[in-house]
């Protein structure tokens, strides 16, 4: 008759972190069979008259074959783990062994423990409160390429990441790689928790930042817990909430859409032609592509060099003026930018003066807003997301000097006079900052995207959108 085998969890190590049902498998068991280093953990609670069997770091295969042999002699054994035995343990060996040699005859059973992250979370305070992934960065059973697919996923994904074997003495340089990517996913400021030997004698605490840890403080016996875009630090606590306040907490919490918002913006970036766009076109350049879903933008966004850059720059320091052809163009814009700065948007299609004008000189309501416009605000920024008659008439009078405009964004949309009315801006822009979507594409809302860009030019270098929704 053959006996069965259980494998255990230790937890950390220490008595009162075990499982009243760890103990009682080990205090009846035949044989207890582990790592000699774990096996000293639990020595005082080991039977006398137990058959002991230790072995060292990678005899796992070892260890697991001869729980099987000695299960089918009929004896009870249990198998130890560090931490929880189904995570980075024994159990999913034993299990697997089980299968593909033919020991379908002998019972096996897992008595969880409390892992390794667990404990490490618990020392920090709540970092796994919401969604989490577990890693390891040992590439002994899996090759590296697949582990930093993973990586990246998981930084993508926004996911609260625990990092099991983050370096040893001869694998340094996988932790500054997983460093590199998450920095690629993640601001640099986000919480990072690293506990040594949780729960045992030389245990080591302490919080960081993704950007400031240190891949060198780092060892087999630390774990790694790096925080999503919700998680914040609050005195030694490390807390990743679930949204209970998260009306209370706008600058700590994002909301789902502005984290599908940024993953779209990475996906973006990843699938440009060029890398070597200038910042700030790229940064505006992408927010066209993501509300029309169009990779032609890369093509036909064109910029003066400097022109985001400058542009944010006067808009956000505040009193500025935005003239739009169209009320469409102002309803994209963003409102809590708009009002942090000060900033004032006008469209004079509906003024009253506007179709006396037209009637007058035989020309559109958008030429004569913008001749209107031209003469009460000569210094603000002019934005064209539909009409390419105002784009003509912005043109013509730079042409004949007779304004000098912060700058002017022309992206009217059609098949009349479009792509005319964006050659005459090119040719008489001068020294004037101008963006153009050059031929038959545009529209209202990418031109209200454009100015939103602008507004959000501080966040291009975190790839952090949509905070002013």
């Amino acid at each position: 008759m053959s006996g069965k085998i259980t494998v255990v969890g230790l937890g950390p190590g220490k008595l009162d972190m075990m499982t009243p049902r760890v103990i009682v498998a080990i205090q009846k068991a035949d044989a207890i069979i582990g790592y000699s280093y774990y096996l000293r953990l639990i020595e005082n609670l080991i039977p006398r008259n137990a058959l002991l069997i230790d072995g060292g770091m990678k005899k796992e295969r070892d260890r697991a074959e001869r729980a099987f042999i000695l299960a089918l002699e009929g004896l009870d054994v249990v198998v130890v783990s560090s931490g929880d035995a189904g995570v980075y343990g024994m159990a999913p060996l034993i299990m697997e062994m089980r299968q593909k040699k033919d020991y379908e005859c002998v019972a096996v059973s897992v008595v969880p423990g409390v892992s390794a992250f667990q404990s490490a979370a618990a020392k920090l305070g709540a970092p796994t409160g919401h969604d989490f992934c577990v890693l390891s960065l040992s590439d002994l059973l899996t090759p590296w390429e697949v582990i930093e697919h993973r990586i990246k996923a998981a930084a993508s994904a926004d996911f609260v990441t625990a990092v099991y074997n983050p370096k040893s003495q001869g694998r340094y340089w996988q932790i500054y790689r997983l460093k590199e990517l998450f920095l690629e996913e993640r601001p640099g400021n986000t919480p990072v928790g690293i506990v040594r030997h949780a729960d045992r004698d030389k245990e080591k605490v302490f919080i960081t930042t993704l950007s400031g840890f240190s891949p060198e403080s780092l060892d087999m016996f630390s774990i790694m817990i790096i925080g999503n875009q919700q998680t914040f630090t609050a005195g030694r606590s490390m807390v990743t909430p679930r949204g209970y306040f998260a009306e209370e907490m706008p600058n700590r919490a994002i909301g789902v859409g502005q984290s599908i918002m940024r993953n779209s913006f990475k996906r973006i970036e990843a699938q440009l032609k060029r890398s070597d766009h200038p910042y700030d076109t790229k940064w505006a350049m992408i927010h066209a592509i993501h509300t029309t879903a169009d990779f032609d933008f890369e093509d036909i966004f064109y910029a003066t060099p400097g022109t985001i850059e400058s542009l944010h720059n006067k808009l956000t320091a505040g009193g500025a003026t935005i003239i739009t052809d169209v009320t469409m163009v102002q309803s994209g814009l963003r409102k809590a930018a708009l009002e942090r700065y000060g900033i004032e948007t006008i469209c004079y299609l509906h003024d009253p003066r506007v179709p006396v004008m037209a009637n007058e000189l035989g020309i559109t309501r958008t030429q004569a807003g913008m001749r209107l416009a031209v003469r009460e605000h000569p210094g603000a920024l002019y934005v064209v997301g539909n009409a390419p008659t105002a784009l003509i008439e912005l043109s013509d009078l730079l042409h004949r000097e007779r304004y000098s405009p912060m700058g002017i964004i022309g992206a009217p949309v059609g098949f009349v006079n479009v792509v005319e009315s964006k050659l005459r801006l090119k040719a008489a822009c001068g020294t004037i900052p101008v963006v153009i979507i050059e031929g038959k594409k545009g529209g209202s809302t990418v031109a209200a995207t454009i100015v939103n860009a602008v507004l959000s030019l501080d966040d291009a270098k975190t790839m952090m959108p949509g905070r002013d929704v």
